[in-house]
């Protein structure tokens, strides 16, 4: 039997697909049109945009906020705690139209900007301007929203 743990003090909006083994916690907001993994972990007081899809295996963590339109990556883990262990957490906020690539980390704290694209594998430690590709470990800019489209074209053409 497979199964999952959904708060029933989640909310969740129409159309909305959750994988096997996932956990949904309290005060979890998810818009409509969302798909969440296998074995995703969306812990409290998260709010997930519309038409957004996060991989198996991804950690999103209290005090998250995520935009519409937003791919993240199998693995990928946001965090919640600057200063581990603290009793003061702060989440990280992604804004719409954004894609965090397969095992990035994502620092607490930290803003990813409208329509910016995290690497798989970054380690991000600081906000990610609008528009923008970061790489690496420490995360840095490599280059534009508008140069990853064109780099994502020519690929889908072959």
């Amino acid at each position: 039997m497979v199964t999952n743990f959904i708060s029933d003090k989640a909310k969740i909006g129409q159309n909305v697909q959750i994988w096997h083994f996932s956990y949904v916690g309290d005060n979890v907001e998810i818009g409509d049109n969302v798909k969440i993994g296998s074995l995703a972990h969306i812990d409290y007081d998260v709010k997930i945009g519309e038409n957004t899809k996060i991989e198996g295996q991804a950690y999103i963590p209290p005090l998250s906020r995520i935009g519409k339109n937003v791919f993240i990556g199998p693995a990928a883990a946001l965090t919640n705690d600057p200063y581990p262990m603290c009793d003061k957490m702060i989440g990280v906020t992604i804004e719409d139209n954004v894609i965090i690539g397969a095992r990035a980390v994502i620092k607490a704290g930290v803003t990813v900007r409208k329509n910016s694209v995290v690497a798989m594998g970054a380690v991000v430690t600081r906000d990610v301007p609008e528009n923008s590709v970061v790489i690496g470990s420490p995360a840095t800019i490599r280059y534009s929203r508008g140069e990853y489209d064109k780099k994502q074209r020519k690929w889908k053409e072959g």
